[in-house]
């Protein structure tokens, strides 16, 4: 389903770091690591990382999947426009792309006017799909939550990061012989499996305790291959000493991450920590960089790709692109710096909805540099505004 990816080359000697771009070889080692520019390794030594887990900026792909504060790491684009004509913005896009978190719901809340925009949008002949950065349920467990909150949704038609990480495993062909330690909820379990892989931790690690005394040194299985960190309610120290131990003392053990999402939604109140705080845990004890499978990587909308056969390339490999064109995708999300980044990456429009995380004075703050095409206050704008211009 997969053609190679394409590898970077990151050079650890400068604080800028350099990135050389360079063909895959015949047979590259699925256990490719991603050196941290402060890595106690030799300054001048290099390591190579799978394309799939780094943020294409100005369209080239970089060392790191985290996204940079700098204005100066992104093209410029002129300020975003509220959506006035709902209609063209419709008629001019054949597949639209959903967050969820903050888009379709708020913890389990569903948003104002939701299915209605679903069935209108369908029946107007759209492709409908769902992509969440939330590793904590598998597809089916969230097929089985849009049916709770009464929308029609297919397996099919939703991707989650917990079936992101199992599919980039596929991907590289991770050896079957190989376990993968989970951070993380049942989710991305129940992915691995269906993927047929072997996998230790997740919840049952979560009441797990270390017994610090003198001279006591903490076991780990050498069979690990790769770290799968993802949003952890279990999150402990045990889970955190586990990852570093494989991370660092594993050879070619990767450190993916499904998401790096600062803040969210378990319920409508509030805002809560989000699956970065748990990645965040892991950077600072192994001084390595994660490779990110979930939004603003461009591993999904690759996969997508393929999966509908939509013939387009995303990546700096191709400059043409067959079938549906990228102008003819709308990725609408909440956040600007995951779900807009993600679309911008894949040449897509951008629709910001403002029933989640962003609010209107973060987008118009001088110093945000990521700037969607259109932006409205939620979903079920479609409605009235197309209404309005009838």
């Amino acid at each position: 389903m997969f053609g190679r990816a394409g590898t970077v080359l990151v050079s650890a000697s400068s604080s800028s770091s350099t990135t050389t771009l360079y063909k895959p070889a015949k047979n590259p080692s699925p256990f490719l690591g991603l050196l941290n520019k402060n890595s106690s390794r030799k300054s001048n030594s290099f390591v190579s990382a799978p394309l799939y887990g780094s943020v294409i900026r100005r369209g080239y792909y970089t060392s790191s999947s985290r996204m940079e504060s700098s204005s100066s790491s992104f093209v410029a684009r002129a300020s975003a426009q509220p959506l006035a004509n709902a209609d063209a913005l419709i008629d001019s896009v054949e597949t639209f792309i959903f967050d969820c978190d903050g888009v379709i719901w708020k913890g389990d809340k569903l948003i104002e006017g939701v299915p209605d925009t679903l069935d209108m949008l369908r029946s107007k002949g759209k492709r409908l799909v769902f992509v969440t950065n939330n590793s904590t349920k598998s597809r089916k467990q969230y097929g089985k939550k849009f049916e709770t909150l009464g929308l029609n949704v297919s397996e099919e038609e939703i991707f989650a990061s917990s079936f992101a990480a199992a599919a980039y495993l596929k991907s590289i062909n991770f050896p079957t012989d190989k376990k993968v330690y989970v951070i993380g909820e049942d989710g991305i379990l129940k992915e691995l499996e269906l993927a047929g892989f072997q996998y230790l931790g997740g919840p049952d690690d979560g009441g797990k305790k270390i017994e610090l005394k003198p001279g006591f040194l903490m076991e780990h299985d050498h069979n690990v291959g790769a770290v799968v960190v993802g949003f952890d309610r279990y999150f402990n120290y045990y889970k955190v000493q586990y990852g570093t131990l494989c991370i660092r003392e594993n050879p070619g053990c990767l450190f993916i991450a499904t998401n790096r999402d600062a803040v969210t939604h378990l319920t409508d109140a509030q805002e809560w920590a989000g699956g970065g705080s748990m990645v965040g845990a892991l950077i600072g004890s192994t001084q390595r960089e994660p490779l990110v499978v979930g939004k603003p990587s461009t591993f999904m909308m690759d996969y997508l790709a393929n999966k509908y056969d939509a013939r387009v390339s995303f990546s700096f490999l191709s400059a043409h692109s067959f079938g549906i064109q990228k102008s003819q995708i709308c990725m609408v999300g909440d956040r600007l710096d995951t779900d807009i980044l993600f679309g911008q990456n894949g040449g897509c429009k951008t629709l910001l909805v403002l029933s989640g995380v962003t609010s209107l004075s973060m987008l118009q703050n001088p110093n945000n540099s990521i700037q969607p095409d259109f932006y409205t206050n939620k979903i079920s704008d479609f409605l009235s505004l197309r209404a309005a211009t009838v």
